[in-house]
């Protein structure tokens, strides 16, 4: 199974920071975002990565290289012009082949366990949901006896959490070019094809420099408590 890390986004909340650098390169605790999921991924059983990019995107190539150093193999897809999420990874299907990945977004920080994601999957989409954080709280979409669906204004809704498996018939139809991908899997859910989790973990949007602050103590405290534990 292989996976595929979203890192076209420009970063401008994240400016001055995103000037010069990537938003997938932007650090915590001393180490770029996308690094963490690289390494979470290996560590989950990937082995073969595929990651999108566009604003200053051959940075991200010159860092990670051919994965070597991380166990894993990268392939990148290479975006003239940001092909929005939808557009993105229909670009790199080709690279992904015919088979159910993963989809990460670039721009998130969470210790959810990817290896979870490494079963049989039936549906046109899977899709791990959080609950609302408070910049986003009338959330994307419900859970309800493992379906998702669209939000419905007397049921409680949850955060799609950036983290995804995705089959590639779920693009069936399209055409090259900028596109969303949530009308895609709006139209999944209506023929009751996405399926989805609760995930309940550490889990933070880092789109400003607050939460990228925030990722940075919740970094230390994870350090702290190893520290800590390591004496004892």
């Amino acid at each position: 199974m292989k996976a595929m890390i979203l890192a076209a986004g420009k970063g401008e909340r994240l400016r001055p920071l995103t000037l010069h650098t990537p938003k997938p390169l932007v650090r915590a605790a001393g180490v770029p975002l996308i690094e963490y999921h690289v390494r979470a991924l290996a560590s989950a059983g990937f082995s073969e990565l595929v990651i999108n990019h566009a604003w200053l995107g051959q940075q991200i190539e010159d860092y990670l290289g051919g994965g070597e150093r991380y166990g894993v193999r990268i392939r990148y897809s290479a975006e003239g012009e940001p092909l929005e999420t939808g557009g993105g990874i229909f670009k790199a299907l080709p690279l992904l082949g015919d088979q159910p990945f993963v989809v990460v977004n670039g721009d998130i920080f969470t210790d959810y366990d990817f290896s979870a994601l490494r079963r049989v999957f039936s549906e046109k989409a899977h899709l791990v949901l959080v609950d609302n954080p408070a910049h986003h709280p009338a959330g994307d979409f419900c859970l309800e006896g493992g379906l998702v669906t669209d939000t419905a204004a007397d049921e409680a809704s949850l955060t799609y959490s950036g983290v995804a498996v995705l089959d590639p018939t779920l693009f069936a139809g399209c055409q090259p070019g900028a596109f969303k991908l949530a009308p895609l899997l709006r139209a999944a859910m209506a023929s009751r094809q996405v399926t989805g989790e609760r995930f309940s973990g550490r889990w933070v949007d880092v789109g400003t420099h607050e939460r990228l602050a925030e990722v940075e103590s919740l970094l230390q405290g994870c350090l702290l408590y190893t520290s800590d534990a390591a004496d004892e």
